[in-house]
């Protein structure tokens, strides 16, 4: 008898879906229900069209009804809604939206995939705002670009620091447009852990937007030229995007007594099927099981949701695959850096009280001599008795992406963070280094586990030293001058042997670097010399990406259209001396800048290129403090290019 499968929902769970299954048989009857026009699209390449990086609107659309239908031999009616399930009858009540008509389809079997859609709560004014929008679909991705191309508007509001919010924000300000984000969380990217999203906020407000936090939206006037903040603060825009997260497409299912979870998601087992043995659902409105802690969670990604499709397919076939859960695994690109993360994070692991180390290490994303190097902000998250890997993240503008896949690998193989050492991954000098970044993640990590290393986090270094804490910071004293963290005093790593009478062996030493490897080495030299010490993970660079710096001068700059400091409009400027510190790992980017200033003479112009902009984070105030004059950055690439006039 042929099998009879009627889809609710096209996109990536669906559509994926309906080809799995013909794939599998040639005799299987499939029946594929859009509400929308267009059944197969990329959600994820919407805001890069409204930005114009993607130029060509007919690239988002994946498939069409008549190009999937001819090819997989399936009857596919879009611009047609399910309004009802009889799970009795095993019918389902069809609505033709382009002329209203309703009529009954059996099934044999059923798959919902109806999606997610943004939240928009009830907000004062919002009825009133006609220059509101939300984007999850091609139609809202119209809407937008016509209004952004037509009435061209200055200024615009994204509320929600999510992916699509930070996405939409990046491509608005790449058309002009002058952005700020609210956010009412303390970060944006809620996948990553606070100091790594102290990152990213350093980086949104440099490309200049502006990013409000910890503050919500109260309302709404003037027809929405005016936003008005939970702390009365008012923002005035030309438009709003409204991106603050989504809530599951469930009403077919309640409706047709299917079992929800406590945020509404349709409850499925591990072969996808829902409390109903004939009806299966995947995709952004289900639950699943978090791979990491085995608890029920809801993760509205593109790659779970094929997955689901596929396994779905196979199970209403008659064929048996499990589900093994969702890792949560996802990447974003935010202006000029990539953000990546895979399994739990901190925030997770606490809340469920699951005991965890963390580590944070800062590799160059491939070998530092060859041009185009750029810091890695890595953080692994592990069991640190059994080694298991909870999870990881992974900020920087090359190769962040990679090392999550590799460590997502990692966790799905049961791998262990000692394994991490054990990892052969492909070398060349343009593209990692010979130790990879996700190598040395591991080897930090062993030596936490051996106990060949203790260390302290960046938030709890401001209490051990208000509490009489001894830290050694063992940086050059030159690189002090770009930042220290207060109350530390200074023995660089090289002097340190000579130096082991000055610190007391009856209490507890810590040592902080720029990054912690000369941190680490310290602590190495101090362990083996009697003394109990402990690294400050991740060094100056973790700790100053939350806290920022204490080197504060006012700087009279005026700033670019991008919110980078300018001194000087001449763009003829003729260095005297170029110095290349791209790829250079500290301390030699402040070294080899000391060195090239010093070889120049008064009101000479010095040409500095860099990858690091965190170690250079306080040029500004550096140069100010010394006498110099940055005349003029700019962005070519990975490179920022400094003009710094001497005293």
């Amino acid at each position: 008898m042929t099998q009879k499968v009627i889809i609710v929902g096209g996109v990536a769970g669906g559509a994926t879906a309906a080809a799995k299954l013909r794939r599998i048989s040639e005799d299987v009857e499939i029946i594929l229900i859009e509400r929308g026009e267009y059944i197969s699209f990329a959600n994820c390449g919407l805001p890069y069209y409204i930005g114009e990086t993607i130029t060509d609107r007919s690239k988002l659309l994946v498939q069409t009804v008549e190009g999937m239908s001819k090819r997989f031999k399936m009857d596919i009616r879009n611009q047609s809604e399910v309004i009802s399930i009889d799970p009795e009858s095993q019918t389902v009540t069809i609505k033709n939206l382009r002329n209203g008509e309703e009529y009954n389809e059996t099934y044999d079997k059923l798959l919902l995939s109806p999606g997610a859609s943004p939240i928009v709560p009830p907000i004062p004014g919002l009825k009133e705002n006609e220059t509101l929008f939300t984007l999850r679909n091609i139609p809202d991705t119209d809407k937008i670009k016509n209004y952004v191309d037509q009435q061209k508007p200055k200024k615009a509001v994204v509320v929600g620091g999510g992916f699509i919010g930070i996405e939409m924000a990046e491509n608005l300000v790449d058309l002009g447009i002058e952005v700020t984000i609210i956010e009412m969380s303390n970060q944006v990217m809620t996948p990553i852990d606070y100091e790594m999203a102290s990152i990213l906020h350093t980086h949104i407000k440099e490309k200049g937007a502006r990013l409000i936090l910890e503050n919500g939206v109260q309302s709404f006037a003037d027809n929405g030229k005016k936003v008005i903040l939970s702390d009365g603060i008012e923002v005035e825009t030309d438009m709003t995007i409204l991106s603050i997260g989504v809530k599951p497409e469930n009403e077919l299912a309640k409706s047709a007594g299917l079992e929800l979870g406590a945020r509404g998601h349709i409850i499925v087992n591990e072969y996808l099927q829902t409390s109903n043995e004939n009806i299966y659902a995947v995709g952004d409105a289900i639950e699943v099981v978090d791979y990491i802690n085995g608890n029920q969670t809801a993760i509205p990604l593109a790659g779970p949701a094929n997955r689901q499709g596929r396994i779905a397919a196979k199970n209403m076939m008659g064929l048996s695959e499990r589900y093994q859960g969702t890792l949560g695994t996802s990447v974003a690109k935010v202006f000029d850096l990539t953000v990546a993360s895979t399994g739990n994070n901190e925030k997770t692991l606490k809340r469920l009280g699951i005991p965890y180390e963390v580590l944070h290490v800062h590799p160059s994303s491939h070998a530092g001599y060859y041009p185009g190097a750029a810091q890695i902000s890595l953080k692994l998250i592990f069991d640190k008795e059994t080694g298991r890997i909870f999870g990881a993240q992974a900020v920087g503008a090359d190769g962040a992406d990679k090392r999550m896949d590799v460590i997502a690998t990692a966790i799905k193989g049961g791998l262990t963070v000692e394994d991490l050492t054990n990892l052969e991954l492909s070398y060349a000098p343009p593209y990692s280094s010979a130790k990879d970044p996700v190598n040395m993640a591991g080897y930090v990590a062993t030596n936490l586990l051996e106990g060949e290393l203790e260390h302290i986090q960046w938030h709890e270094v401001d209490r051990i030293v208000a509490e009489g804490g001894l830290l050694i910071d063992v940086r050059e004293p030159m690189e002090r001058e770009f930042g220290y963290i207060k109350g530390s005093i200074n023995i660089p790593l090289d002097d340190l042997r000579n130096r082991l009478n000055e610190i007391p062996k009856d209490k507890t030493v810590y040592v902080s670097c720029q990054v912690g490897l000369r941190g680490y080495l310290a602590s190495r030299i101090l362990k083996n010399n009697g003394f109990d010490v402990k690294n400050v993970d991740g060094g100056w660079k973790t700790y100053s990406s939350v806290y920022g710096s204490n080197i504060h001068v006012e700087v009279e700059t005026a700033t670019n259209d991008l919110g980078e400091t300018i001194i000087l409009a001449d763009q003829s400027l003729k260095a005297d001396e170029v110095i290349d510190v791209t790829g250079l790992t500290c301390p030699m980017p402040i070294v080899k800048l000391k060195k090239g200033i010093d070889s120049i003479g008064s009101n000479q112009v010095l040409e500095l290129h860099a990858t690091d902009r965190g170690t250079l984070n306080d040029l500004p105030a550096w140069s100010k403090n010394a006498g110099h004059t940055i005349l003029k950055t700019e962005q070519d690439g990975p490179v920022i290019k400094f003009w710094i006039k001497k005293k």
